[in-house]
């Protein structure tokens, strides 16, 4: 994991429109940074939901919300059109900015170790400097730990 009160790891990648989307163009705001293993499983599903819910909280106070897999950006478009998620979903196949990011870990799944997408959320100041981590993300609860951080 990156520590907070580093500078976050700029990146370019596509979104599930096939638009080239980079941090950078974020400064100024505070962006929520979500890292996820797999669209269509049932907590990936579960936390971009829960993000859908609150979108409004979050646009409220001018925050932009992007979710990263290394899905496809078709994979993505389907993901959005089936549960009508309103923020920036990016692709990264090729794992930039996921090992930019130190998400891409070893995990242990019934006793087999692989490498994967550790579930992580960044919190990334208006100067680009990583205000927060949340490390061993619980689906059900991480939006609702950001927005109570944020007050």
């Amino acid at each position: 994991m990156l520590e907070v009160g580093t500078k976050a790891p700029d990146f370019k990648l596509k979104d599930k429109d096939g638009n080239l989307v980079s941090l950078s163009e974020f400064k100024n705001k505070k962006v929520v940074l979500y890292f996820y293993p797999r669209d269509n499983t049932p907590g990936c599903t579960k936390q971009a939901c829960s993000f859908r819910d609150n979108y409004d909280a979050f646009k409220l106070k001018d925050i932009i919300v992007i979710g990263i897999s290394k899905d496809s950006a078709k994979s993505h478009e389907k993901f959005a059109q089936k549960n009508d998620l309103p923020f920036i979903l990016l692709s990264d196949p090729e794992l930039e900015a996921i090992k930019l990011y130190d998400v891409w870990q070893e995990k242990k799944l019934y006793g087999k170790v692989s490498m994967g997408v550790v579930r992580t959320t960044y919190i990334i100041d208006e100067n680009g400097m990583i205000e927060k981590v949340y490390d061993k993300v619980k689906t059900d609860k991480n939006v609702a730990e950001i927005l109570e951080y944020l007050g």
